[in-house]
């Protein structure tokens, strides 16, 4: 890879962590950026990524990520709108949603959108189950209330480092990492 300065879209700190320590073999720099952009409301994680690399395409080399969480009971809530319902309603909101509900499968998706040489899409999964109370301490959003599936502990039980090999994000930036080489 390069020693550009890579630009990582977002204004989740803990994101940006994420990035900044997967990538930093590979480039020089890892730069946070927040930039104002149109985001569309979609019925899919693809949709609004591509959309704002369209926008975004002058500030390349740059990623942006959509990520969310979807829960089976709750035909695929809060998906495209996990953003929003965290900052709403948060872990404490879906683990009420969830109090009765037995069949507590799940998954978070993770679209990255890359502004390179060309633009590409990587998509990430990560199946798991909502646990009935918030765990750990580490990680941010969603982290406390998913337990991946395979392990005993949630995201937010885990170090970072070891999230990142099993999470959505990590599959989805392990992709981009074979792309850009």
């Amino acid at each position: 890879m390069n020693n550009d300065v890579l630009k990582v879209m977002t204004s989740n700190r803990g994101k940006y962590v994420e990035y900044k320590k997967k990538l930093k073999d590979h480039y020089h720099k890892i730069e946070m950026m927040n930039l104002d952009y149109p985001e569309i409301q979609a019925d899919g994680l693809e949709e609004v990524v591509r959309f704002a690399l369209e926008d975004l395409e002058e500030h390349s080399p740059l990623i942006i990520d959509d990520s969310g969480l979807f829960i089976d009971a709750l035909d695929g809530f809060p998906g495209v709108y996990s953003a929003y319902v965290m900052k709403t309603i948060g872990c404490e909101g879906i683990l009420t949603l969830m109090k009765e509900e037995n069949h507590r499968s799940s998954r978070f998706e993770c679209v990255i959108g890359y502004i390179g040489r060309e633009k590409n899409i990587f998509k990430g999964i990560s199946k798991g189950t909502i646990t009935r109370e918030k765990r750990g301490t580490e990680g941010f959003g969603y982290d406390p209330i998913f337990r991946p599936d395979g392990f005993e502990r949630t995201y937010a039980e885990m170090s970072s480092e070891e999230k990142n090999r099993i999470s959505h994000r990590g599959d989805a930036m392990e992709k981009l990492l074979d792309f850009v080489g």
